[in-house]
């Protein structure tokens, strides 16, 4: 063999190698980027859609900042339906959806001041100007993003942000609000959109929990949560009653009105419309300027009368924003500052561990008492035992306390030098904390262990409470404390004994009369006739939230489909994913939930989604079996309403190409990467029209 037949074997040998090793990495960053959408995907509707976030919002921030890396190392990876190319979550069905004419976008974050350089950098080398200008610096507000809109001056409608481009209706919610104007002063646009947020202020957070206490009902955890789940009232009333404004910040589609050639201008021009505008927003003639408002922020952010988490930058004039455009999800011509918690150290006293609804042991830190991100610290989370290991903490260390987010305690580590030399670990119990004494467990890739006995008395009692809310089966006169009683008296083993209440015992108790009892039992009855999507809720099956129910139950309809479904088969409904499919099908496989659902089918539960079940079944079922993926836009149809059309013809329509797809089908600006993957797998790609011929007759051409 000569020396240049050699090296070529060499040459192709290092070059098959390379391909392999780099298809590896190809393939680890893509399951890795995979993984990241889903989890974001579920933490995004647990804070936006369902107002119940489980992580802190920095833990949140570190997932999507490694999204964001992957991506920027991967670009041939990147998917369109990312959370970084979207925003939000989308809007549940317990309001009408309203359609936005000007997109509600979301904003980039800056964590130090190296990454507000480098976001000013990028946004000059954009300019053909050689500078942006003015800044207008604003406070960031935690609270919920909403649109006003008034025509003729009168405020017509307000919505959600939703996924930025469908939100929900709220307007005779937002009509309560003392902030906001009804009409609009002479001489206003013929049409005007502001933007603002709708914020709960301290003094009446504060005081609706000294009336939760009053009443033995729980605290509420904070006042951003609070503020949006009081918005998202089905009862106006309600919202009235708990004291939110609001803060206006940008317009959205403007009819008439004065030529305003500024961002500063616009807010002044808010301003003599009546509207509220936050008097600490001010201009800055340059980053270093910006820089200082944003040091002041973090210095007085505690005496502000409501709560904020950072600070936006944006560039003053109009016409550089125009120029400077957007991503899919965000202005390029703004970015979110995010105020690092506050942090203060304290003694551990000892660490203790709590049971919640779906059985799982948190460990929590019970601290001497400190004053930390507006509030006094006495209890802080560990998370789990991971991380109780991984921070090394110990009952009678000095530790470091923040609130993450400014909302949720946690403990960040111990103070070293301040620990004794005998100081022994903490060990992470094996048996419950409850009168019976059951193991604690932990699966194998889980990061928490779980109480499995059904009868534990600390879950159950959180069961119960979570079945009885307003999100779930809505039983008005089963409260806590209600609750509480029923289960030491015997009365409540599980949710399903709710239905066999035994009233003439009931009766007998003090503080129970014949109209209370009547009362309750009224509304227990009523509650048979809630929707599938909620008593999916209230089954508190784990991973499984308020949006991600109704996506089951409008996938599949009734409870006992749900109930057999295979876990592939769950895990192709759009927005579930693996995690949950599996979780899901866990708890239908266990005999004691079935035994509780056939109780609760004995007592007259309705087991049906109740949103066009008669409709969608009066269809011809052209698809049935089918499974129909979709990306581009599709002349005629919004995003949900062409995954409607499909399933309401019994097809699926999930979010991702398969070896199980049908069909694609690719409208304007298809999913480069589903279209590929489809060609690849050998699934017929479907142009509009041959998709309206297969809904129609069923066949594909």
């Amino acid at each position: 063999m000569g020396l240049d037949t050699g090296l070529a074997i060499l040459l192709s040998l290092a070059s098959s190698t390379i391909r392999q090793v780099t298809t590896g990495a190809e393939e680890r960053a893509e399951d890795r980027i995979g993984e990241l959408i889903e989890l974001i995907r579920y933490h995004d509707r647990r804070y936006h859609a369902e107002d119940a976030p489980e992580i802190p919002d920095a833990n949140f921030d570190l997932l999507k900042r490694e999204l964001l890396d992957l991506e920027a190392a991967h670009p041939e990876l990147v998917r369109a339906d990312s959370p970084t190319q979207t925003v939000g979550a989308d809007p549940s069905t317990l309001f009408e959806p309203v359609e936005h004419r000007v997109p509600m976008m979301s904003l980039d974050n800056a964590f130090d001041q190296d990454e507000l350089s480098a976001w000013a950098d990028r946004a000059r080398r954009r300019l053909a100007a050689e500078d942006f200008g003015d800044l207008v610096c604003e406070l960031k507000f935690d609270g919920l993003a909403v649109s006003l809109r008034y025509e003729d001056g009168k405020l017509v409608q307000a919505a959600t942000r939703g996924n930025g481009r469908v939100g929900e209706d709220i307007t005779a919610n937002i009509l309560t609000l003392k902030s906001v104007p009804h009409r609009l002063p002479a001489g206003a646009p013929q049409v005007l959109e502001v933007r603002g947020e709708v914020y709960m202020p301290l003094v009446a957070f504060d005081a609706l929990n000294a009336q939760q206490e009053a009443e033995g009902k729980p605290r509420y955890a904070n006042p951003r949560n609070t503020a949006a789940g009081s918005l998202r009232q089905k009862d106006p009333s309600i919202t009235a009653t708990r004291g939110l404004s609001m803060w206006c910040y940008s317009v959205g589609e403007v009819q008439g009105g004065p030529g305003l050639v500024t961002h500063s201008a616009t807010l002044e021009y808010l301003k003599e419309l009546n509207l509220p505008v936050n008097p600490e927003t001010t201009t800055a003639e340059s980053m270093d300027a910006a820089w200082q408002f944003i040091e002041q922020c973090e210095s007085k952010r505690h005496d502000l009368p409501y709560e904020i988490d950072g600070a936006v930058i944006k560039v003053d004039r109009l016409d550089l924003q125009l120029e400077l455009g957007s991503t899919s999800r965000a202005p390029r011509w703004a970015v979110a500052y995010k105020l690092p918690p506050e942090e203060k150290s304290t003694k551990l006293r000892r660490i203790q561990v709590s049971i919640g609804s779906k059985g799982k042991a948190t460990p929590f830190a019970v601290l001497e008492p400190v004053f930390v991100g507006g509030s006094t610290v006495e209890m802080a989370t560990l998370h789990n035992e991971d991380q109780v290991r991984a921070k090394d903490v110990r009952p009678g260390d000095t530790v470091v306390v923040r609130k993450a987010g400014d909302v949720i305690p946690e403990v960040i580590g111990p103070v070293l030098a301040d620990r004794p030399d005998d100081l022994a670990e903490w060990d992470f119990p094996s048996i419950c904390p409850c009168p019976h004494r059951q193991p604690l467990t932990r699966q194998e890739g889980d990061a928490a262990h779980y109480c499995r006995f059904p009868h534990c008395p600390e879950q159950l009692r959180g069961w119960i409470e979570h079945f009885a809310a307003r999100n779930a089966l809505d039983i008005e006169h089963l409260g806590e404390q209600r609750v509480h009683l029923f289960i030491d008296l015997g009365f409540i083993s599980d949710v399903g004994d709710i239905y066999a209440l035994p009233y003439d015992r009931i009766r007998e108790l003090e503080g129970f009369g014949e109209l209370s009892v009547s009362n309750l039992a009224a509304a227990i009855e009523a509650s048979k006739q809630q929707t599938l999507t909620r008593l999916l809720v209230g089954l508190n099956i784990r991973h499984l939230g308020d949006t991600t129910s109704e996506l089951l139950a409008d996938a599949f309809g009734y409870l006992d489909r749900i109930m057999e479904a295979p876990v592939e088969d769950l895990a192709e409904v759009d927005g579930i994913g693996p995690i949950m499919a599996e979780s899901v099908h866990e708890f239908f496989q266990s005999e004691v939930n079935r035994e509780i659902v056939e109780k609760l089918r004995a007592a007259g539960l309705n087991f049906a989604q109740d949103t066009g079940q008669a409709e969608a079944q009066a269809l011809p079922q052209t698809l049935d079996g089918m499974t129909i993926v979709v990306t581009g836009g599709l002349e005629g149809y919004t995003r949900d309403g062409v995954g409607a059309a499909i399933k309401a013809r019994g097809g699926k329509s999930p979010g991702s190409v398969s070896s199980k797809t049908t069909a694609v089908v690719a409208g304007e600006n298809p999913g480069a990467s589903k279209t590929d993957k489809a060609e690849k797998l050998g699934i017929p790609v479907l142009d509009q029209a041959q998709f309206e011929r297969l809904i129609e007759t069923g066949e594909l051409p």
